[in-house]
């Protein structure tokens, strides 16, 4: 018998629905729902509470090969959190854009923030203040996502940080501020780079 069935019949025997349960083991009834579908493993913590919560040791819930998947999808899922947390960190890191002197101003094209600009036509601050706003909203909204059990939001967060890190180094460069779009495109890089040893790290 394969751990979703095992779980549906122990949960079942006890007169439990899926949210009385997840509310005894402290999980969303999502994850509960999830697991008695067989479409994920709870991670250690879950599953040793569950084993705790029935009275039956984890060698009963899970067989060899379950207890590896289960690893294994634990590790990828430490490991996505840990990108986009890492991802939505950068992406509020965009705010210095407002108080480092990054911008060219004025005929010597000294160094200021986006609050001392002077010879910058007045949209085209606008849309420096909207991409970063939105930048770090964005990043902010993906954090408190990451606290949940969303794994979906979060994804549409990530990809919508890359997206307006692009924009933003782009919209830089195009107005020919190349010391905001080198930060922004260090941003990028950082992000890729963390993209990229997440993809590495789950395929060891």
């Amino acid at each position: 018998m394969e751990f979703s069935e095992k779980l549906q019949q122990l949960r079942k025997s006890k007169g439990l629905t899926q949210e009385e349960l997840a509310q005894a083991i402290f999980v969303s009834r999502t994850a509960v729902s999830k697991w008695e579908s067989g479409r994920g493993y709870p991670n250690i913590d879950s599953l040793k509470a569950l084993a705790k919560f029935f009275s039956v040791t984890v060698d009963e819930l899970l067989s060899t090969d379950e207890i590896i998947t289960a690893a294994e999808e634990e590790k990828q899922e430490l490991i996505g959190q840990y990108t986009s947390l890492l991802c939505h960190v950068m992406d509020v890191f965009t705010a210095l854009l407002l108080f480092i002197p990054v911008f060219g101003n004025g005929a010597d094209k000294r160094s200021v923030s986006f609050f001392s600009l002077t010879d910058t036509p007045h949209w085209i601050k606008i849309i420096y203040a909207v991409v970063i706003s939105l930048t770090v909203l964005n990043g902010v909204c993906g954090l408190i996502i990451s606290r949940l059990d969303k794994p979906l939001w979060s994804k549409h967060r990530l990809i919508t940080g890359l997206a307006l890190s692009v924009i933003a180094c782009l919209l830089f460069m195009i107005t020919r501020q190349p010391y905001a779009g080198v930060f922004c495109f260090a941003i990028l890089i950082i992000k890729g780079w963390i993209f990229i040893r997440r993809k590495t790290c789950i395929t060891r």
